[in-house]
């Protein structure tokens, strides 16, 4: 809802379901739990560190980017 809110285009690329989109994201991530959000290549996390950068200012300045 926090990107919606900020009028940014994402995709929602359902993982669990699939296994080689799955093990894609967890190679590019090196991480097992979902969501984990990418801002181009950048690889910001989950919701949580979203949600941080949102709090810091830093969000809008990597969807600046």
């Amino acid at each position: 809802m926090l990107l919606t809110k900020k009028a940014v285009e994402f995709e929602d690329i359902q993982v669990a379901s699939d296994p080689a989109l799955f093990a894609e994201m967890r190679e590019k991530s090196g991480r097992q739990t979902v969501p984990q959000i990418f801002i181009g290549d950048t690889h910001v996390g989950g919701f949580d560190e979203l949600y941080a950068l949102e709090q810091s200012g830093e969000l809008d300045k990597l969807l600046a980017e």
